[in-house]
């Protein structure tokens, strides 16, 4: 038995999802920048030239229904294979047999392995001379990025296909389907409220298995043939949101919290931080992306910033959670509306760039300190000018090492604070030219 032979269709002793998974091609929905007519993947399936592919998509988005089309339609031997049921050993035999089919038969063998990240490297290795042979061609299916959970030489030999999350349409158009085609269903001539069916849909958040699951359950908890959006809701309960805090969606939910504040955006970056917070996100992983943003995409254009994020890292280090939500939610919106500067972030990277390229320069002499009277000797400290003895504090000799004397690591922003510092930098600029041009006539 594997995973689909177990499975008669429309058998009562089986879940609706199940019995309603496509055969044929044409009985997939959505995914039609996939599968819409003449599109790559739907090309391959027709003609039976499927290469070595990875399908990736969040759950419910049809991974295995697509492979069971495949197993319908190819004239290859189709073999399934569970990650998390099955190892490395039946790997072997199964590849062994697929030498043979190939070598002696003439037969391609399809290997489906269902969670394919579930394989650890070695297993992942294991199968690499068989995809490189041409003694297997590999469907993987996974909801994590193959970038991350498939090694690269595999991953390099496959072509990934990405599943999206269903439309509420789509996921509408599978649920009449059901309630028209299946058996057990119109047993009872199941009738279901157009705003049940709607908001079913809607709360599927994508998730055709969530779907055709909530509608089972209202169907067996009820003896009635019809079913109200109040039974449906009860169904649901509350759908888990989709956030695997060391995954995929983890870096997607942060990256666009960042990118929200980043492009001055309060409402959006309100929305992503309580997506974060209502799956559970460790609120001091998002308070140290506020810390590091402050410092990074505002800088001085607002220095207040960077108080208000440690401000609110401390706040739910100390009171916690959820009242925490309300010292991050502030920080966020502070954040979000204040003006933006990358300035200091670019001048530390440049700063940084140079010293790799040119090493420790040594200090200029007047800079370095000079505590022994041999130090005062060879003139260390000489010509220092001490700021508070100058007029306006401008001094006219340079901070940097010689080789450096015309480099410029800050540039100020035209933004919020820090035109106010570029302002006066240009200012101490002139004064300080102005200054040794008449140093220069007297001498």
């Amino acid at each position: 038995m594997d995973l689909f032979s177990g499975t008669l269709k429309n058998s009562e002793f089986s879940p609706l999802a199940e019995r309603m998974r496509p055969r044929q091609l044409n009985d997939v929905v959505g995914q039609q920048h996939l599968l819409g007519q003449g599109k790559i993947l739907e090309r391959l399936i027709e003609k039976d030239q499927l290469t070595s592919v990875i399908f990736w998509g969040p759950p419910g988005t049809g991974k295995t229904s697509l492979a069971k089309v495949v197993a319908n339609t190819t004239r290859c031997e189709f073999v399934a294979f569970s990650a998390v049921l099955q190892g490395v050993k039946h790997v072997r035999e199964i590849t062994a047999k697929a030498k043979q089919d190939r070598v002696y038969h003439g037969k391609r063998t399809l290997l489906f392995i269902d969670e394919i990240h579930r394989f650890n490297k070695a297993q992942q290795d294991a199968l690499l001379p068989w995809v490189e042979s041409g003694d297997i061609i590999l469907i993987g299916a996974t909801t994590e990025n193959p970038s991350f959970e498939v090694n690269s030489a595999l991953l390099s030999r496959s072509r990934v296909f990405v599943l999206e999350p269903l439309k509420a349409g789509e996921i509408r158009a599978l649920l009449e389907r059901a309630i028209a085609m299946d058996h057990i269903l119109k047993q009872r001539n199941l009738i279901v409220d157009e705003d049940a069916l709607d908001l079913l849909a809607h709360q599927a958040h994508g998730d055709a298995r969530i779907a055709l699951n909530a509608l089972e359950v209202a169907f067996n908890a009820t003896d009635q043939n019809r079913l109200s959006k109040e039974l449906i809701c009860d169904a649901l309960q509350k759908t888990p949101l989709l956030y695997d805090k060391g995954a995929e969606e983890h870096y997607n939910v942060i990256s666009a919290f960042i990118k929200s504040m980043r492009g001055s955006d309060p409402d959006a970056a309100t929305y992503w931080l309580a997506r974060m917070i209502e799956a559970g996100e460790d609120p001091m992983f998002i308070a140290r992306r506020i810390v590091i943003f402050a410092a990074e995409d505002i800088g001085n254009a607002d220095p207040c910033a960077l108080q208000i994020a440690i401000s609110a890292q401390q706040a739910v280090q100390f009171v916690g959670m959820p009242e925490g939500r309300l010292p991050l939610a502030q920080a966020a919106i502070y954040l979000a509306s204040a003006p933006k500067s990358n300035a200091v972030y670019k001048a530390i990277d440049k700063a940084l760039y140079e010293v790799c390229q040119s090493g420790a320069l040594p200090v200029p002499k007047h800079l370095r300190n000079a505590p022994t009277k041999l130090m005062k000797d060879l003139d260390y400290g000489k010509d220092y000018q001490y700021a508070h003895q100058q007029a306006e504090n401008i001094v006219t000799h340079s901070h940097l090492p010689e080789e450096l004397q015309d480099q410029n690591f800050y540039f100020p922003s035209d933004n919020g604070h820090e035109k106010q510092i570029a302002e006066r930098l240009i200012k101490w600029q002139e004064k300080r030219n102005q200054l040794a041009r008449s140093k220069k006539k007297q001498d």
